[in-house]
């Protein structure tokens, strides 16, 4: 099978996880990604597993996942010869990925026109906090604070008018924000192969918070908003709506064709009388008392295990989904039958997470190890044709590591 992107050079110029995980994408169908990390340390990424809160392990698994199957190149852009070897790079490769802020850039000469001009096919790709213009263009923004908190996601999840913002999850937005990056490439590339000409790609955390948020935030733009989210006791839908067993195992129903399916879950749970009860028999009932029939449903759920209640969905085509604990990845054969967990090069690290997206006729390959910090700078200086006594000097002055 064919890599797509196989001869592609690629300049990963950035930090954390959301445009380093685009490009780790590309580098899983064939692109020959070189990550330009700073020596003083490298991609503050490497040692994200070490922050408070994070799973305690001594394998660097953020790193692992959005570093994988890269070349480290470890250069310092502050120093004149640094600079000198990212645009003697930049004249060579046909995408430049960074998030630098823009204040950084033009410090560092890495701005869209300073780079083109070295390159006139050259796909130059901005992620930003908020976005390319507006008076918060040069703010720095992570997922945490663009994607979830000012798109609108994050207060959309609380309970309550008055209840306290959802803790959100490491790299969530990051990861989704990582997709429109590499489909934002890949459509710069189709472009240039009809024109022979690069171009600037961009997207934000922002934009890609609101566009997660869309349903209610298109409903925002008509002055119309959502009510808050109300306890579990006391939902909107009884149908819809998460439930646990006696086990303590979690899942959710989510019976949208619910006059074709309410027949069915009174059957599973043995409540016939259900579908008479003058309070549920029909929708606009089961909305008005809802807080009674999740009161019915919940302790039903939970009088019995879940291997009990999973086949009795199933027989009746129940619409249902699991709701996972991170223990649960592991062991969940699912995951590696579809392809989603997939085997890695790196024996530290085993099994990893394949990038989302397949293609028939397309090999992603194994995922690879993750680089040292540095591990390819000869390597790579080399091919850009510095030699031996070139690369000394810039070690010398501190330029390369």
């Amino acid at each position: 099978m064919s890599s797509p992107l196989a001869g592609l050079r690629v300049i990963d110029a950035s930090t954390f996880i959301a445009a380093p995980a685009a490009s780790a994408i590309l580098a899983d169908f064939g692109a020959d990604v070189i990550k330009v990390e700073d020596p003083a340390g490298g991609d503050p990424n490497r040692v994200l597993h070490r922050l408070a809160g994070m799973p305690q392990v001594d394998v660097p698994f953020s790193w692992a996942l959005d570093g994988r199957s890269k070349r480290s190149l470890a250069v310092d852009l502050k120093k004149p010869d640094g600079g000198e070897v990212l645009r003697a790079l930049v004249a060579r490769a046909d995408v430049f990925v960074t998030n630098f802020p823009h204040p950084v850039r033009d410090r560092l000469r890495l701005r869209y026109q300073d780079l083109a001009p070295l390159n006139d096919r050259l796909i130059y790709c901005s992620l930003t906090g908020y976005g390319e213009a507006g008076e918060e263009r040069d703010r720095p923004g992570f997922d945490t604070t663009a994607f979830f908190g000012r798109s609108g996601l994050v207060h959309s999840l609380r309970i309550g008018d008055d209840g306290a913002p959802a803790q959100t999850i490491p790299g969530a937005g990051d990861r989704c924000t990582a997709i429109s990056l590499f489909a934002g490439i890949l459509l710069a590339l189709l472009q240039r192969q009809a024109t022979g000409k690069g171009s600037e790609v961009a997207t934000s955390l922002l934009a890609n918070g609101l566009w997660s948020n869309g349903v209610l935030a298109q409903a925002a733009l008509l002055n119309t908003l959502a009510e808050a989210k109300r306890p579990r006791e006391n939902p909107y839908n009884a149908v819809s709506m998460q439930y646990v067993t006696r086990d303590r195992r979690w899942f959710s129903l989510a019976l949208v064709q619910e006059e074709k399916l309410w027949p069915r879950l009174c059957e599973v749970v043995a409540r016939p009388d259900l579908r008479t009860d003058p309070r549920f028999a029909v929708l606009v009932d089961r909305r008005a008392n809802a807080a009674a029939l999740f009161a019915i449903l919940d302790s039903i759920f939970r009088s019995q295990d879940w291997s009990h209640w999973e086949p009795l969905l199933r027989a009746q085509d129940i619409t249902f989904g699991v709701i996972a604990s991170l223990a649960d990845i592991p062991n969940d054969r699912q995951l590696e039958a579809a392809g989603i967990v997939v085997a890695s090069a790196d024996p530290a690290i085993g099994r990893t997470i394949a990038s989302p997206l397949w293609v028939s006729g397309v090999d992603k390959g194994v995922p690879g190890r993750a680089p040292a910090l540095g591990e390819h700078t000869n390597e790579i200086l080399g091919e850009i044709g510095y030699d031996a006594d070139r690369i000394a000097a810039l070690r010398k002055a501190g330029a390369v590591a």
